[in-house]
């Protein structure tokens, strides 16, 4: 038989929550990032939750049961690169779940970073977790490569909880 893999499948605009209930209601073990931002509207400030990564949802599922999955209201497509369908490593799904249970401020970006210094945090919610340093906009950011969906965090983090490794 099979083994379990979690595959990453696209959704249809704003529904990864709706897609998310319905294949935990047809029995597939399912993994949607949520991270909580706080939205300005002209007469109020509301915190409100959102996918960390825009039409993504993980799904525990065998190759031979994908259609299936494909089946529920909102599912578009499952995540292809070059032919294979994009997977993602149990190790990276416990990273991102680490983010979120530490409540850091968190950014998922999709674009291609040149690899820079190599780190690790020795202080604070993320100690011992290991990424790449970058520069945005004058401030420090700690990269964390998700690299079965080509995703990136980046997490902002001060310097001085930050040491270069090898």
């Amino acid at each position: 038989m099979e083994e379990l893999k979690w595959f990453v499948m696209y959704t249809s605009s704003r529904s990864e929550k709706k897609v998310a209930d319905r294949l935990k209601e047809n029995g597939f073990e399912v993994f949607l990032p949520m991270i909580e931002e706080l939205r300005q509207w002209s007469d109020r400030k509301k915190k409100v939750q959102r996918a960390m990564f825009n039409g993504y949802v993980f799904v525990k599922t065998r190759r031979n049961q994908l259609w299936e999955c494909l089946q529920i209201p909102g599912a578009v497509k499952f995540v292809h690169f070059s032919g294979q369908h994009a997977t993602i490593r149990e190790e990276d799904l416990d990273i991102i779940k680490r983010v979120i249970e530490t409540g850091v401020g968190v950014e998922s970006d999709g674009s291609t970073i040149d690899p820079g210094e190599k780190v690790i945090v020795i202080g604070g919610p993320l100690q011992n977790m290991t990424g790449e340093v970058i520069e945005k906009g004058n401030k420090d950011y700690l990269l964390i490569r998700i690299p079965g969906i080509y995703q990136n965090l980046l997490i902002s983090i001060p310097r001085k909880f930050l040491e270069v490794t090898n």
